[in-house]
């Protein structure tokens, strides 16, 4: 019997960043989600059951990341958000939606944040 992997949730508006995500993670025993974010939309899965979001914070779009926040929460209300960015703290208009930041760059940071939310 195939055990069942947790699915991450990754949002970006770089295809290429979407796809190293996902390798590394899946690398990890994760199963990766991407998720587009277009110039005015969000292209988010309906049905498949996330454990994470992984969100990166400047995204090249009319929407910024706290209006992508809110169309998660929308879809999976209960499921934790955790920011990307290149900044190297959590920026303060984030701190009400997130619930915790990873610094781009620093896989094993984020290889630590993601399975304190999951479990493989």
């Amino acid at each position: 019997m195939e055990e069942k992997r947790s699915t991450v949730l990754i949002v970006d508006d770089d295809p290429a960043h979407l796809k190293i995500y996902c390798w590394m993670l899946q690398r990890q025993g994760y199963e990766c989600l991407p998720a587009l974010v277009g110039s005015n939309s969000v292209d988010l899965p309906i049905t498949k059951q996330v454990c994470l979001a992984l969100l990166d914070y400047r995204l090249k779009s009319s929407l910024d990341a706290a209006d992508v926040a809110e169309k998660l929460k929308e879809n999976f209300p209960k499921t934790p958000i955790v920011i990307l960015s290149e900044l190297p703290w959590m920026p303060e208009d984030a701190e009400s939606y997130a619930q915790a930041f990873v610094h781009k760059g620093e896989p094993e940071a984020l290889f630590t944040t993601v399975a304190r939310f999951c479990q493989k």
